[in-house]
């Protein structure tokens, strides 16, 4: 059992989960609780952490023996409870967290080659918001989404409230941190055909007027400036959603949320139509 927070290994948690520049050096991130560290796939766990008496209850042990029959050669460590409350990320630890690989995705991922769908991709400029990264991500699954393309200054996908926000999709959604958006967008423009659509306010026509059922991409700005105007050039077209009230805007997640269901809803019509 470790029961200093001097330990190699606790101090590399702790500055794993406080320290973008770690997780990216290291090439690993921090997951927490129960359902989510029994989420990640074998091939992407790292080490194991539990608090002590854990493995006392009979849920607990079976679920430290499966994680020993899912990936047998990792590090499996109990903790001190002072110790592990250190190293958690959460007011109320659930006793277990997780070491995890980071996945190499790649543009092709994103594009969905393989999958037999056309692509269905969010572009995010700068997001800045934990919790809206999140559930960007977790509803991208749920829509259909083929990837997510990210500049360097978006929030880190692999922080711990982005993480836990995911639910777990972040392992099976695909997404890259590109260097150059614009590039980016111009290659998935000439060299996929894939249509881009810029959520903006100068946009005349309504979400819902678009056919999404080819290529698609949607780009989504930063909370508080929306789309850099070097960014919103690129797009192949402005929309906007329609409001009610005195609103300008929604919230990025929301409003990425209702381009995403508007593709899914609009290919799941147009499968059932062929």
């Amino acid at each position: 059992m470790i029961t200093s927070t001097q330990n190699n290994q606790i101090k590399n948690i702790i500055a794993l989960n406080k320290k973008a520049r770690e997780r990216k050096a290291q090439r690993l991130f921090v997951v927490e609780g129960i359902r989510a560290v029994a989420e990640v796939p074998a091939e992407l766990l790292h080490a194991v952490y539990y608090v002590e008496g854990f493995a006392d209850s009979a849920e607990g042990a079976a679920f430290v023996e499966d994680i020993k029959a899912k990936a047998p050669s990792i590090v499996i460590e109990e903790v001190a409870k002072s110790v592990f409350n250190s190293m958690s990320d959460t007011v109320t630890p659930q006793g277990v967290l997780a070491l995890v690989k980071m996945q190499d995705f790649t543009l092709s991922d994103v594009l969905g080659e393989g999958t037999g769908k056309p692509a269905h991709i969010v572009i995010l400029e700068s997001l800045q918001d934990p919790g809206n990264m999140g559930t960007i991500v977790r509803t991208a699954e749920g829509a259909g989404a083929t990837g997510i393309i990210m500049n360097g200054t978006t929030v880190d996908i692999y922080s711990p409230k982005v993480v836990r926000s995911t639910m777990g999709s972040i392992f099976r959604m695909p997404h890259i941190v590109v260097a150059d958006l614009g590039e980016t967008i111009e290659q998935l423009k000439s060299q996929f055909g894939v249509s881009v659509y810029a959520a903006h306010l100068r946009g005349e026509k309504f979400h819902d007027s678009f056919d999404y059922t080819g290529p698609t991409a949607f780009m989504i700005g930063n909370e508080g400036n929306g789309l850099t105007d070097e960014i919103a050039d690129h797009a192949s077209s402005y929309l906007r959603i329609p409001m009610e009230g005195k609103l300008e805007s929604l919230n990025a997640s929301v409003a990425a949320s209702i381009l995403m269901y508007e593709t899914h809803r609009q290919r799941r019509r147009h499968e059932n139509m062929v």
